[in-house]
């Protein structure tokens, strides 16, 4: 099992209005998975997502001009 910690970023698209998530792209390829928390609760439980799952919503957002 890997001890690999989550390093969580915000996207640079945010713009520091409050409403923004985080990010741990560096799980997926060790653990198949991309952690997901609220940057205003960090303290809070993340929402875990398949990196699939991930990928194809990352693609959704890019075709959507998002």
């Amino acid at each position: 099992m890997t001890t690999e910690n989550p390093q969580w970023f915000t996207s640079s698209y945010s713009s520091n209005g409050g409403q923004c998530i985080q990010v741990a792209t560096n799980l997926a390829a060790s653990r198949g998975v991309v952690p997901v928390r609220d940057s205003k609760n960090p303290n809070s439980p993340a929402l875990v997502i398949s990196e699939a799952a991930w990928s194809a919503f990352v693609d959704l957002a890019k075709d959507a001009g998002v």
